[in-house]
């Protein structure tokens, strides 16, 4: 099993998976706000993710994803796609949800709030 930790606007979603298990489906399992616009069939980037921790556990980017982020906002040499990075190894990774995902998420989610927009006070 892997330990999988993603951050987004201040929160942190924990999960363990499976080896073979991709960080999207990771992301799910938890209910975390990871965009999925085409389904992670590798069509769009709004599963992109910064790879903070555990990148060497992972599956290594290939021609597709990596045409795909070329499309992709604020890339980072950390970014990967979540439908598109596998687990490969047992272990600890971290992830960010990029602003790119998040929109995507509470595009295609509208029954979430999104808390980017709560207004405080």
């Amino acid at each position: 099993m892997a330990k999988v930790r993603f951050l987004a606007h201040g929160s942190t979603y924990d999960v363990e998976v499976p080896v073979g298990t991709s960080l999207l489906e990771a992301a799910r399992k938890v209910d975390a706000p990871e965009g999925s616009a085409c389904g992670g069939v590798c069509a769009c980037s709004t599963c992109h993710v910064y790879v903070l921790r555990g990148k060497e556990l992972l599956s290594e980017s290939e021609e597709d994803e990596d045409d795909i982020l070329d499309k992709a906002f604020d890339v980072r040499l950390n970014s990967r796609l979540g439908c598109q990075a596998k687990i490969e190894r047992e272990g600890d990774i971290e992830a960010e949800i990029s602003r790119e995902s998040l929109d995507a998420f509470y595009n295609e989610h509208p029954q979430h709030t999104d808390p980017r927009k709560v207004k405080k006070g």
